[in-house]
């Protein structure tokens, strides 16, 4: 039986790298666009951010800072998108 997912369980993704000697097939060329395409919206929010300075003055504990930068990731989104 599977156990329900845990917001708080993080997992991190990455993509496939090719080699001199080991080209990617169609899948992982694939599944690395994937990858980008769902990275490019917080990369973009972030750059924002650092543009606006939002974070150069955040004094906070890190839970609380999590919280914090995904509510304004949100916003962002919502800023940029108007």
């Amino acid at each position: 039986m599977d156990k329900p997912a845990d917001p708080d369980d993080l997992v991190i993704v990455t993509g496939y790298k090719a080699t001199r000697y080991r080209k990617l097939t169609t899948g992982q060329k694939t599944a690395n666009k994937v990858i980008a395409a769902g990275r490019a919206p917080a990369e973009h929010g972030f750059t924002h951010l650092k543009n606006w300075r939002v974070l150069t003055k955040l004094r906070t504990d890190p839970t609380r800072a999590t919280s914090l930068l995904r509510a304004l990731l949100v916003l962002t989104n919502l800023e940029v998108d108007r």
